[in-house]
């Protein structure tokens, strides 16, 4: 895959059959810099040199064993007994107060791993809990699992201890897909019937239907895949079957579409996961590319990363779904090139490949 593209925040070139030329790039990032001595080599970066980096690689799991595994946390290996305990075939991922929740499509469970403690357990239930096609997971601060289930058509809700405590949805009502939490409010996209569910947190009462009723039919999501909210409560829907993206505002209605079908910047071939930072920069997940797309709050193109056609560290292998965490940069601070410090991280899921879970961070200078 081949892409170029100009603007003003960065630039980027094409990364297709380039990686041998990233390792080096991530090296000499500062090269021509004479007041700035270069980076370690082992650091990886978006985009390449003599771009100013922006986004940098940090590390990748897709098992307990890879949370203490060479070039990984190879310090806390000693001493530690090797156990293995894998994720499949993941698709949705959260985070929350230092533990990754993965969606494991595959198993049929929701991967709990424990970032400080470097540990992974299952959410796996049993009986009338029992999941069938687990696809998208968010998760509250106090622990709250809200897991949608597209072979249930119901998004299941667990208390901390992982007991089931409700559901939304009956067979063949809808079928969920995205599910995001945003204050008091749970957004759940339905692919049967083209539109975000809008629920009150605490009563589990639908509160909106996105887009809003009258909404133009080139304005509603065709395949709502994916959501993300904003601080200011704009709802950003992956439309994989309009191949593009809507935005809406806090009630429902209709902001902008951004993208559509292609292969060059700024198009889409299969939008699937989204996430929006704080000033609300959105990202966008192309499975087909593979590329992770990175727009502004206008929906202008200001890069894009990953590594196509390439086995590299920051490879893209069917990738799914993604999402942003500010709270937890404290434990991957030390992976950071020097002269940088992590202003959020940026969790990625591959569907294939070695690299099942990816993280990425934002850079600012520090």
């Amino acid at each position: 895959m081949k892409r170029s593209n100009h603007f003003n925040f960065m630039r980027i070139k094409t990364l297709a059959g380039r990686s041998s030329g990233l390792l080096l790039a991530a090296g000499l990032f500062l090269a021509g810099c004479a007041t700035k001595p270069a980076a370690p080599k082992n650091f990886l970066f978006f985009p390449p040199s003599p771009e100013e980096p922006r986004i940098q690689y940090l590390m990748s799991y897709g098992s307990e064993n890879d949370l203490g595994g060479p070039g990984r946390f190879d310090e806390f290996l000693v001493g530690r007994e090797s156990v293995y305990r894998p994720i499949w075939k993941p698709y949705g991922v959260a985070a929350s107060n230092g533990k990754v929740y993965v969606c494991d499509t595959q198993a049929g469970n929701v991967s709990i791993a424990d970032l400080a403690k470097r540990k992974l357990r299952y959410l796996k239930p049993e009986g009338q809990a029992a999941f069938k096609v687990p696809i998208n997971v968010a998760v509250d601060q106090d622990g709250t699992c809200y897991v949608t289930d597209m072979g249930r058509f119901q998004v299941l809700i667990f208390n901390k201890q992982g007991a089931l405590i409700d559901t939304i949805g009956k067979k063949n009502e809808m079928q969920p897909c995205g599910v995001a939490l945003a204050g008091d409010r749970l957004y759940v996209t339905d692919m049967t019937n083209h539109c975000v569910h809008v629920y009150d947190k605490a009563t589990r009462k639908q509160v909106l239907t996105v887009p809003r009723a009258g909404t133009a039919e080139t304005n509603k999501p065709f395949g709502p895949t994916n959501v993300a909210v904003d601080q200011k409560g704009r709802i950003y829907v992956s439309d994989s079957r309009g191949f593009n993206v809507k935005i809406y505002d806090a009630e429902g209605n209709h902001l902008r579409t951004v993208g559509d079908l292609g292969v060059t910047p700024g198009q889409f071939t299969l939008p699937k996961g989204i996430g929006v930072d704080r000033e609300s920069r959105f990202y966008v997940v192309d499975a087909a590319s593979p590329v992770v797309q990175l727009f502004d709050g206008e929906g202008r193109l200001l890069m894009f990363f990953g590594q196509p056609d390439s086995s590299g560290a920051a490879g893209l292998y069917l990738p799914a779904g993604l999402t942003i965490n500010y709270d937890d940069v404290g434990l991957f601070q030390k992976y950071v090139a020097p002269g940088y410090k992590l202003e959020y991280l940026i969790l990625l899921t591959n569907q294939a490949g070695p690299q099942k879970v990816s993280v990425f961070g934002f850079l600012k200078k520090g």
